[in-house]
This record gives C-alpha cells, structure tokens and sequence, in this order.
C-alpha cells in the first residue's frame, strides 16, 4: 500500500491475507514461491547487499540470460546462490530459479529475493514483484503472469518491505537492492516489464486498479491496451495517463531508470477485494497475458 509521493501511509493497513491450500507438488510454481514468501517476517530478516554482492549477483543473472548455465551457475555460487531448474506442473514450462543459499526464509534470511527464467524461450519481459506478502498474493499473480507467456522473467523481492531498517527493504523506492540491479540488468537488455502493487481498498474507494507508466511514458500504448483489457473484464480502473489518480508509481525507482533509458515500464496496482478473490486475479492474469503475449512476439 503505497501513497502518491511513495511514503508508505500509517493507516488503513490491510488485514491478514487469506490462507493458501497446502502445497502438493514441489514443482508447482505458484506454490513454490508461495512456500517461499510464507516465512517472511515483518521485522527483521534482510541486510542491504554490498555493491559488490551486487555485480556478482547481477553477472550471473546475466550470464543465465544469455543462456550459458554452467558459467552462470559458478558466478552465482560465488554470493552463495543457487541455480536450479523447476518444471512447472500447471504450464509444463522449464524455469531456471536463480534462489539463495544461505537461508530459503526467516529471520536468517539476507532477503535477497529469487529471480525466475524462462529456459525453453529467449527472456523477452519482465514482471516484478517488489513487496510480496505485504502486497498480499502479488506474488501468486507474479507467478500466474510468468506462466502464462512466452519469455517472461519473474523478479521477486526477497523479505517482507517492512523487514529491514530505514524502509531498506521497500523494494520499489530503494536503489541499492539486488531487486533493483536486477531490473535495472533487464532494462539494460531493453526489455519491458510490468510490476505489481497491492493497496487497501479503503485507499483509493470506487477503484480496483490503476494503471501507470510511472515516471515515463514509453508504455503509454501498453498502458491503453491493459486499461482496455481490465475493464473488459469489469474491473474499475483509474488510468493515469488521462485522470488524476493516486498511488500512481511516480516515485518508484524502477520506473525512474525505466524512463531515464526509454523502457517500457508498467505500474499496476490492484485493490484488496480483487487480489483475495482467485476468479478475479486469474482474470486480472488473462488481461495481463494479452500484454506479455504481444511483448513475446507471439
């Protein structure tokens, strides 16, 4: 839950997500992060990564993209990562999970979060989930949208933004994040990217969504086209490229180096009442989908 100037408000805070079914398969990605981000702590469980943990961190990342998993593999372990490869029983899709060796959640945990690659197609766009669990099950509709298209690379914060001192886990508004090197590696290959936001519906009453470019518009196109896609489905959206709307993303980091290099770079917020509903953020996942799907070249 984010206010317009990005500061996090002191009221209207959500209530407790509701209960995920346990876990069947390891190997259900929906799942698999879900397991993840259940152990994330409000308080405690994230230190900043050093500049260097980050260009370590970022050079296998890198090398993953261009599809050389052995050398991408070492570079990782050198920061304590892992590169494993997870077949994802919904979708049947080959994902590589770049994850954290150290400690999976908890109060061991450095935080630095997972990224996720489509192994059977080149990487061609990005979804970002910078404050999963705080955002309740942005991190569901992350995996959902990394599914269901072609190329995707699912960029996933690794602790509750409450976790660390200073807001330094707020993902969104800090630059010193191994999330944020990551995108910013992504934004360096030109590739678009969506990022995925949750408030209160008490925040923005009559809305379900907003949709933005943040601090560019360079998907100003693809902005539309969401819009479009969401209200087709019935949801009341406020599109920031025509009305005043709040919690907007202009301060979000992501969305500054994504304008400074002419990326293209979506915002989207969603209410309580759709991420808690499944119909509703599946259906929220389809008109996604007809984004990714273009963004993929298919």
């Amino acid at each position: 839950m984010h206010r317009p100037d990005g500061a996090t408000p002191p009221a209207a805070s959500e209530p407790a997500a509701p209960a995920e079914s346990a876990p069947t398969a390891d190997n259900d990605l929906a799942q698999r992060i879900s397991r993840f981000t259940a152990g994330f702590g409000e308080h405690g469980g994230y230190r900043v990564p050093t500049g260097g943990e980050r260009t370590a961190l970022v050079r296998g990342v890198a090398l993953l993209l261009d599809g050389d998993q052995d050398a991408a593999r070492a570079q990782l372990a050198t920061v304590d990562f892992t590169l494993d490869t997870v077949t994802d029983s919904a979708s049947g899709r080959r994902y590589a999970e770049v994850a954290d060796g150290v400690s999976e959640s908890g109060p061991g945990n450095r935080g630095w979060g997972r990224v996720y690659v489509d192994l059977d197609h080149p990487p061609r766009w990005s979804v970002q989930v910078p404050h999963p669990l705080a955002d309740a099950r942005t991190e569901l509709l992350g995996a959902r949208v990394l599914r269901d298209a072609p190329g995707g690379v699912l960029v996933l914060a690794g602790a509750h933004r409450n976790a660390g001192k200073d807001k330094s886990a707020d993902m969104a508004h800090r630059t010193d994040s191994a999330f944020h090197a990551v995108v910013q590696e992504l934004m360096r290959r030109d590739l678009p990217g969506i990022q995925l936001h949750g408030f209160a519906d008490e925040s923005f009453p009559g809305r379900d969504a907003v949709v933005s470019t943040g601090s560019g518009d360079g998907a100003a196109a693809d902005a539309r086209n969401l819009t479009a896609a969401l209200r087709g489905d019935g949801l009341t959206v406020c599109a920031a490229s025509t009305e005043r709307c709040r919690l907007s993303g202009t301060e979000n980091e992501q969305g500054q180096v994504a304008a400074g290099d002419d990326v293209r770079f979506l915002h989207l917020e969603l209410n309580r009442t759709v991420r808690s509903d499944n119909a509703l953020l599946n259906r929220t996942a389809a008109a996604i989908t007809r984004l990714t799907d273009r963004w993929s070249g298919t």
